[in-house]
């Protein structure tokens, strides 16, 4: 990397992890309305992990080369015409919509940004917005009010780690459906551990108690929607970050990460965390160069939190 240029990943086909490689590109030149910011961490996401394999093309087409990463956090470098409450040398975090942030630098809209606050670790900032906004989405879709019980899949992981919490916050009972080794963490930030696997409707229906489960937000895939059905639970009072068309035939909810991205909603976050109300686990942090090194730790599922490209 020099002055007049940064580094990216880029893929230049769908494909594993063997078609990630990191290339120089020309330094991002900020347009109107526009800053570059200098990344200093970036999380990584399974959506982004889809994307590259293909399995997202009707919904997330890639036109090739292609980069990748939507969180960042990091130094404004540059500011475009048409830019208030920005300038070179400022915190921020924030999103980019066009697949940039696992690179060195990146240019972003101004108004996908925020200040980031000096009580949260750039790593914790950097991977903060997908995670972020996908669990606020998904907690406001189901209704969840003080004394209810809602179930969550996969609830240890990126998203389920902050929707636990979330949902702790408005005095609601949470099962927390994950492994074994995530019992202790769950139970520890206001959730009732329920295990995975056979058995897991009587294990729920035991946890729940005589009032049953009220809404359920699933984070892992459709059979948890026909265990919801099961369940008993409401279609109105289901949402899943996994769009599949058993969600469709369902009729359930699908809010997530587009219908959490607003700079208000990433302020109250950064906002909890910086208060410590809010925690995101980071599992992980890798250098750009082992961005596949990321990845495989990532598929590999069942990871706590986030895992983290530091440029």
């Amino acid at each position: 990397m020099t002055d007049t240029h940064a580094r990216a990943v880029r893929f230049d086909g769908y494909g594993g992890l063997d078609v990630l490689y990191v290339m120089d590109i020309p330094m991002p030149v900020p347009a109107a309305g526009e800053v570059v910011v200098a990344v200093r961490a970036a999380g990584i996401n399974p959506g982004e992990a889809k994307i590259r394999n293909g399995s997202l093309h009707t919904l997330f087409p890639a036109t090739f080369p292609s980069g990748e990463g939507t969180d960042l956090a990091g130094v404004v470098t540059a500011v475009g015409p048409d830019v208030d409450g920005f300038a070179p040398g400022d915190e921020v975090l924030g999103w980019s919509w066009t697949r940039s942030s696992h690179a060195t630098h990146t240019a972003v809209p101004a108004g996908q940004l925020i200040p980031k606050p000096p009580q949260l670790s750039w790593e914790v900032a950097g991977s903060l917005c997908v995670v972020g906004t996908t669990a606020y989405a998904a907690v406001r879709a189901v209704d969840a009010h003080r004394g209810e019980t809602v179930a969550v899949s996969a609830a240890a992981g990126g998203v389920g780690s902050v929707t636990v919490q979330l949902l702790a916050l408005r005095g609601v009972r949470v099962l927390g459906i994950a492994s074994t080794v995530n019992a202790d963490w769950l139970a520890a930030h206001g959730a009732v551990p329920v295990i995975r696997g056979d058995g897991l409707r009587e294990r729920l229906l035991a946890a729940a108690g005589p009032g049953g489960v009220d809404a359920f937000i699933d984070l892992y895939g459709p059979e948890y929607l026909d265990l919801a059905v099961e369940l008993g639970v409401p279609a109105n009072r289901v949402d899943t970050i996994v769009v599949t068309d058993r969600a469709r035939q369902l009729g359930v909810r699908t809010d997530g990460h587009a219908q959490g991205s607003t700079t208000e909603i990433m302020a109250e976050l950064a906002g909890l965390i910086a208060g410590g109300s809010l925690e995101l686990p980071i599992a992980a942090t890798y250098p750009l160069d082992r961005v596949a090194d990321a990845f495989a730790e990532l598929e590999r599922e069942h990871t706590r939190g986030k895992i983290v490209l530091v440029p």
